[in-house]
This record gives C-alpha cells, sequence and structure tokens, in this order.
C-alpha cells in the first residue's frame, strides 16, 4: 500500500493505493456503474475476467473513509502492448489529480515489465479525459466509428514508454 497525500488545485486529498483485487469486485463494479453512467459500464464478470488475468495491473485509491476513490485497470497484451482497459473516478473525488496517479503507477508497472508501448481508447465527446491523457504523453492516431455500444465514436491513444530495467 501507499500512502497518498495529494494537492492537486489546492484540493487535498490523503487516501491510500492499493492492489484492486478480486475481493474488491462488488465495490468496484458498483463505482464503476457511478463513473459510466451513459452505459458503458463494464459487466461484473468482465472485471472478473481482469482481475483473474495474470498479465493485468489493477490498482486503486481509497479514501480516508475507506471507500473505494478511484480504480484503474492496464492489461499486457501478447504481442507486449500495455492497453489501459478503464480508469475510473468517483463523481465526488473528481479534479484531485486520482486518474493521473493511477495513470502513473500503471505506466510505472508496465515499464517495469518491459512494456514499450500503452494504448487506450477514449470517447471523442470526454475531452476532459483527452487532456488528462494528451497532458501524460498520449497522442491521438486513429478516430474508431461508432466505437462504444451506444454508437460513439472513439479515439485511439498511445504512448511510448521508457523502459527501467
Amino acid at each position: 500500500m501507499q500512502a497518498i497525500h495529494h494537492n492537486y488545485y489546492s484540493r487535498a486529498f490523503k487516501g491510500l493505493m492499493r492492489p484492486l483485487l478480486l475481493s474488491d469486485l462488488n465495490e468496484l463494479w458498483q463505482l464503476d456503474l457511478r463513473c459510466f453512467v451513459d452505459g458503458e459500464a463494464y459487466e461484473r464478470e468482465t472485471f472478473r475476467y481482469l482481475l483473474n488475468n495474470p498479465n493485468a495491473i489493477a490498482r486503486q485509491i481509497r479514501s480516508a473513509y475507506d471507500e473505494m476513490a478511484a480504480f484503474g485497470i492496464g492489461v499486457i497484451e501478447p504481442n507486449g502492448t500495455g492497453h489501459i482497459t478503464t480508469v475510473g473516478v468517483a463523481p465526488e473525488y473528481r479534479r484531485k489529480g486520482l486518474a493521473r496517479l493511477i495513470l502513473h503507477e500503471i505506466e510505472r508497472s508496465f515499464s517495469a515489465r518491459g512494456v514499450a508501448t500503452i494504448r487506450l481508447e477514449v470517447r471523442v465527446g470526454n475531452e476532459s479525459a483527452q487532456r488528462l491523457y494528451e497532458q501524460m504523453g498520449y497522442v491521438i492516431i486513429q478516430r474508431m466509428g461508432k466505437y462504444y455500444s451506444n454508437g460513439n465514436d472513439g479515439y485511439l491513444m498511445v504512448k511510448s514508454l521508457e523502459i527501467f530495467d
């Protein structure tokens, strides 16, 4: 567990970052439903599959009240590419830098495992997430028509990592 004492635009947050485990499945799924209210939330079984994947890197941030405030899951694909599959932050904890912290941790873990390239998908209309990803070095390389199940288009974004031994 990693203690977090984070100030982002002077909005303090105190909590812990720790692995996201199968035992967190129900709480994770409930938070995902709150984060993605547009019908794009994952099914509980999708999370079960991801959390059981030995190539997954899954992290959560818990608040000082021991509630899940944010989560992120990345998977190392068979070709060695890292794939950020989901990042979510509870509405009441947004704009505190938690998504950035989760992404940094997943990227660090990818790098430590030899991943050189990361990809993610983001909804075309989700401009705040796009700004975050661009600030972190991700670049849009493709627009994917009707990528999401509700018919929304998505962008494919990629980032190259430095490998740390």
